[in-house]
């Protein structure tokens, strides 16, 4: 059962998920399992052709970054990154761990080799800078709040109901942003939102979104960019 649930996303949800987000022009930062490169070419192929993004997210969802040697943890990040690199083209900067998991020295290993921002922190509505040995590392703004897993399977919640939170979260934001920008992520999974009894609420609450003026309909990765020009590096 578990099996073929999720494998609806796969095969039919991301798809659906794909066609809500180009009507609206709103590009997807995918956190990527680097094992959906091998099995799921077709997928990545789509999101290229839509110009999304794609950040490190693990091998696969059950193999967390918190159960390894210093070694092995070094390799398996290795590994997930240039394996994203080698499918997609483009070297992840962003990160986001396998159920939001970190060891006490993941973060300089990710940045290490190359990543640039993390979503495992979700305790701002902006950037911030993260302490690492070498380079530099940003925390983006992530939400386990506005997240279709924790509404849908936890809370079990309507449809409704989280597409009317998606709305007032960007409402509340909207006005905040008046004196000081602010991050909205909004987390989805193909295998729950891309069901069209779900789908029909995400395709108005981005109409909703995208009916308002001044805001930037973005990537983490174009975040990262302006925070780091703007502020990091002054």
């Amino acid at each position: 059962l578990n099996y073929s649930w999720r494998d609806y996303g796969v095969r039919v949800g991301i798809w659906r998920m794909m066609e809500v987000m180009e009507k609206h022009g709103v590009k997807g930062t995918v956190a990527l399992n680097s094992d959906v490169c091998a099995k799921y070419p077709r997928i990545i192929e789509g999101g290229k052709q839509l110009g999304w993004e794609w950040m490190g997210h693990g091998n696969n969802n059950s193999t967390l970054i918190n159960r390894q040697s210093e070694d092995e943890e070094k390799q398996l990040i290795r590994t997930i990154v240039d394996t994203i690199n080698a499918s997609t083209g483009q070297q992840p900067r962003g990160w986001l761990g396998p159920a939001l998991s970190e060891s006490h020295r993941t973060l300089d290993i990710l940045a290490e080799n190359g990543i640039q921002y993390v979503g495992d922190w979700v305790n701002d509505e902006q950037p911030y800078p993260m302490r690492v040995k070498s380079g530099s590392m940003l925390s983006m703004p992530y939400s386990i709040e506005l997240n279709d897993i924790p509404v849908f399977l936890d809370q079990g919640q309507d449809p409704a109901v989280f597409g009317r939170m998606i709305c007032d979260q960007f409402d509340v934001l909207y006005e905040d942003g008046a004196k000081t920008g602010r991050v909205m992520s909004i987390c989805l999974h193909p295998f729950l939102i891309g069901h069209p009894h779900r789908s029909k609420y995400f395709d108005h609450a981005l109409a909703h979104i995208k009916s308002r003026q001044e805001v930037w309909v973005t990537t983490g990765g174009e975040i990262n960019d302006w925070y780091r020009k703007n502020y990091l590096n002054k």
